[in-house]
């Protein structure tokens, strides 16, 4: 199998994680995305034209969540509880991650570059963070739930993403954040995209 991958694309650096925690070995395929011309060759392998994407024999598995599923399929439910109630909370905060906290991502876009810490927040990404701190309140420690899975890998990157901005919580949600943080998996991610980016 193969999992196409972009720079910078912390949809890609999710799925990889996952791949990791669920000890699924997978060969990259690195695009370029601040190189022009970069969709067509996306498009050579995914059909959204969006990256990640799995290549799974004559399949193309192109998002991030389905992914993330396909894989849990694979490794025998390793990326989720096994308590239903909890893997369908984690499903819930999966998909919350997937389609939610626009306001963050237009303010923090994902950079290694050094950046200016936020400031003056404006109402709604006051109220996405608030909820991000709520949610982390929930953490079992060290992960979300008994185990390291697919809800950590997606929150990992965001975790990353708050405290090069800055924001950076106290409390339980900050124990959380902080073993996010300290994740040998999202450090060897983001050590991926700074290769990827030199």
């Amino acid at each position: 199998m193969q999992l196409v991958i972009g720079t910078l694309s912390t949809w890609s650096l999710r799925a990889y994680i996952c791949s990791k925690i669920a000890g699924i070995e997978l060969e990259l395929i690195a695009i370029d995305l601040e190189k022009e011309g970069y969709k067509a060759e996306v498009l050579k392998y995914s059909p959204s034209g969006l990256v990640p994407a799995l290549l799974v024999d004559d399949v193309v598995i192109h998002d991030s969540l389905a992914i993330a599923e396909y894989l849990n399929e694979l490794s025998d439910g390793a990326l989720y509880p096994k308590s239903s109630s909890q893997r369908a909370l984690a499903r819930s905060l999966c998909m919350e991650m997937h389609s939610g906290f626009m306001n963050i991502r237009k303010q923090c876009p994902f950079t290694l570059e050094k950046v200016t810490p936020l400031t003056n927040l404006d109402k709604a990404t006051t109220a996405e963070i608030e909820r991000l701190r709520a949610i982390f309140t929930q953490a079992e420690q060290p992960f979300m739930f008994e185990h390291a899975g697919t809800v950590d890998a997606f929150f990992a990157i965001l975790a990353f993403r708050l405290q090069h901005y800055g924001v950076v919580f106290d409390g339980l949600a900050g124990e959380y954040q902080q073993r996010l943080l300290d994740w040998p998996l999202l450090k060897d991610a983001i050590m991926l995209t700074e290769k990827m980016s030199n």
